[in-house]
């Protein structure tokens, strides 16, 4: 299935670009936060990034104990308007792009164009994980829905149980061979956004973790072909009644 043209009410609430890199011994939270001189007036707003771990501990004859530690990870970088955000931590770096979305070639080049200034200031070791993901919540006009006219994947009930669902969460691991990756799908209802409608969110996450290029242009060439491949898993999730809600 090829994709032609984009949509002209696309679902898109959130596009991210993510890289995940092997980092310096000696990189500093300094250096992290320093990757944003000179985009302080396009991204005003920071944020710190932190990691919690807590541990349970239980023994005979003793009350169980918990501890937590937090620990500084990176910097989240907000937009004035809050729809752009990128981050830099220790592990990578990710672009995101909230609703409204446009269209690919300005979301790509503005995550490409950060991420030199990441790479450049923070200087990793490698690229480890590339990944194109695109987080769609489509708004289907009935209270009432048969997930089979929407969905062409979807969750099966037992004919002896009741046909009706009040939610669910389905996640699919597809490998893509040809790409060296996977297909990471998650699909569920969330609140209603009018009462109306049901709200399905459909999640897919295109992933490289194994034998990642590490030149600019074999990265970016890969990206184009993630998010290829993204589209292709999106019009094969859908039916034609689905695509007619986004004309």
């Amino acid at each position: 299935m090829t994709f032609t043209k984009p949509y002209p009410k696309a679902p898109i609430t959130e596009a991210i670009i993510d890289l995940r890199v092997e980092p310096r011994a000696e990189l500093s939270l300094e250096e992290l936060e320093g990757v944003r001189i000179g985009e302080e007036a396009r991204y005003p707003r920071l944020n710190k990034i932190f990691q919690t771990e807590g541990t349970i501990t239980v023994q005979d004859g003793v009350p169980p104990s918990a501890t937590a530690q937090h620990q500084l990870l990176g910097y989240r970088f907000t937009s004035e308007d809050g729809k752009a955000i990128w981050q830099s931590r220790r592990d990578g770096f990710t672009f995101s792009q909230l609703a409204p979305y446009a269209s690919w070639e300005p979301f790509r080049d503005e995550a490409r164009r950060l991420w030199m200034l990441f790479r450049d200031r923070s200087a990793p070791v490698a690229v480890e994980r590339l990944a194109v993901r695109y987080i769609n919540r489509i708004d289907i006009p009935s209270p009432s829905i048969d997930l089979k006219d929407y969905f062409r994947t979807s969750p099966e009930i037992s004919p002896d149980l009741p046909q009706s669902l009040a939610g669910f969460f389905m996640q699919l691991s597809i490998p893509q061979s040809d790409l060296c990756g996977q297909a990471l799908i998650n699909q569920t209802i969330i609140p209603q956004s009018r009462d109306d409608v049901v709200s399905v969110v459909l999640d897919i996450d295109l992933i490289r973790a194994a034998d990642v290029p590490n030149t600019e242009d074999a990265i970016w060439d890969l990206f184009e072909k993630l998010r290829v491949r993204k589209n292709e898993v999106f019009e094969a999730c859908i039916t034609d009644t689905t695509r007619r809600l986004f004309e």
